[in-house]
């Protein structure tokens, strides 16, 4: 991988191969606008070309041995920790995010390929079922197996580069779906860097292409009909769209949320209260907060309030902000000035309804300090809409019934986090909870890779998780077989 100071132009990859177009754009680093990189635009009638080849090779790509499609995979996940820095470094720079969490993300991206490895091994054994219990079902048995859908559109964001490019494409290989990877305009040199180590496996032809088109001719992919599943990370506004313009596709729409941490009346210890005001703090500015499970919300019971938030406001001050590549920076930039401007923005009008700032509320370029704010209007944006930038909101409540009514106020629910010691009150607040996951005695914030995610409401349809997207990449068919002896 050449040096990403350089003004190098990336290739795409095409149906497995190497290619470029007649254009190219530039990717700068959003903490000082240096040159990362240049990407070579695909023409309309190379996308014409990748698209054509996913359709051809359908058929013979679902009948690859497991082992083959497994082998692939632990191939990505192997080199994906040989190149660990690099790609970390690669991360940090085009996305802005600090290095020490652009490690956690390749990191966990090793460990997507490799589940997916496992899970291609194990998936789809076939289940089998007796059909005579009742007699016109004698000598009857039911064969049920999963198949690929088809051929895979899958959609990444900015905000994790590599990571959720790993989660729509090594399913995929996994179930012998062929992919169509459309990576981020800000971020697609993670997703080229992934293309390079998938052309060094086996996999056949065709199976697979990264292409950074613009965001202006992605509808052309998304209403093409050989392209019948579809793999969104991205806004609610973007997603739904995406699903009412091709109501007869599978679409699988991760979005956004709106993540609320619940800190209850039995967490009084201070132990407890200073562990939960450390997530706090950490998480809901990780990724400069441009994390759709970040904490958005604080929501703690009258009788933990008062003593809860200087520890949060601490928490989050103790927060060190900088220059990305810096070991020590703990919140870097956002992903454009553009995007702290709009935080900016919603803070001020938060605060000219009456909020008060705690800490922050300062912008420098497309840099934002960690804010907490309270007394937060109810219908303020930085409320009611995910605001995608390092600010947390601190309420309180009289009791768990008004606490878990105040995480349902949303058109969001993707994940909450709920600090309890009591084992029936976790059971309750999963069943109350109209979210995706609920984390207990942590934040909204944590995801393991191989676990279901994914929400309701606003928040999207279908989950992630490696298994569960293989699921969602597939459908089942039945075998009936006839006069057996059974």
């Amino acid at each position: 991988m050449p040096d990403t100071n350089e003004a190098v132009t990336h290739a795409f990859w095409l149906a497995g191969r190497e290619a470029t177009g007649e254009s190219t754009f530039e990717v700068t680093s959003p903490w000082d606008g240096r040159l990362v990189g240049a990407v070579s635009i695909p023409t309309e009638a190379q996308v014409e070309e990748a698209v054509a080849a996913a359709a051809a090779v359908g058929e013979d790509f679902a009948a690859t041995p497991a082992y083959v499609r497994a082998a692939a995979l632990d191939h990505v996940s192997r080199r994906l920790g040989e190149r660990a820095e690099e790609i970390a470094r690669l991360i940090s720079a085009e996305n802005g995010k600090p290095i020490k969490w652009a490690r956690g993300e390749v990191g966990r991206a090793v460990s997507v390929f490799r589940f997916a490895a496992e899970e291609a091994r194990r998936f789809n054994g076939g289940d089998a079922q007796r059909l005579d219990t009742d007699q016109g079902g004698t000598g009857r048995l039911a064969l049920t197996r999963r198949f690929p859908r088809g051929a895979v559109l899958g959609i990444a964001p900015f905000n994790f580069p590599l990571n959720l490019c790993a989660h729509k494409v090594a399913p995929a290989i996994a179930v012998g779906a062929p992919i169509i990877l459309k990576p981020a305009p800000a971020t697609p040199l993670s997703a080229l860097l992934l293309g390079e180590l998938l052309a060094e496996t086996d996999l056949p032809a065709g199976s697979w292409s990264v292409l950074p088109v613009p965001n202006d001719r992605m509808p052309a992919l998304v209403q093409d009909e050989r392209l019948p599943v579809i793999s969104f990370t991205g806004s609610d506004k973007v997603g739904y769209a995406i699903k009412e313009s091709v109501p007869l596709k599978h679409c699988t729409l991760e979005l956004g949320g709106n993540g609320a941490a619940v800190v209850l009346g039995d967490y009084t210890s201070e132990v407890g209260l200073e562990w939960a005001a450390g997530r706090i703090g950490t998480f809901s500015n990780y990724q400069a907060g441009q994390s759709c499970i970040s904490v958005q919300r604080v929501i703690a019971d009258t009788s933990v309030y008062e003593r809860l938030v200087p520890k949060i406001v601490a928490a989050v001050e103790a927060q060190v902000t900088g220059d990305p590549s810096d070991e020590a920076t703990d919140v870097g930039p956002l992903v454009s000035e553009e995007a702290a401007k709009r935080v900016e923005a919603w803070v001020e009008e938060a605060v000219q309804g009456g909020a008060k700032v705690l800490t922050g509320g300062k912008r420098e370029g497309a840099s934002y300090a960690p804010t907490v704010l309270a007394d937060v209007p109810a219908d303020a944006q930085v409320s009611c809409e995910e605001i995608f930038g390092p600010v947390l909101i601190v309420r309180q409540v009289a009791g768990e019934e008004e606490a878990f009514d105040a995480v349902n106020d949303s058109k969001y629910g993707l994940q909450a986090g709920v600090f309890t010691h009591d084992l029936q009150t976790a059971f309750r607040a999963h069943r109350a909870l109209e979210v995706g996951g609920v984390i207990v005695g942590d934040v909204p914030s944590y995801r393991a890779d191989q676990m279901p995610y994914g929400g309701t409401k606003r928040s999207g349809v279908g989950r992630e998780g490696v298994r569960y997207a293989m699921e969602d990449y597939t459908y089942e068919r039945v075998l009936v077989l006839t006069g057996l002896d059974l």
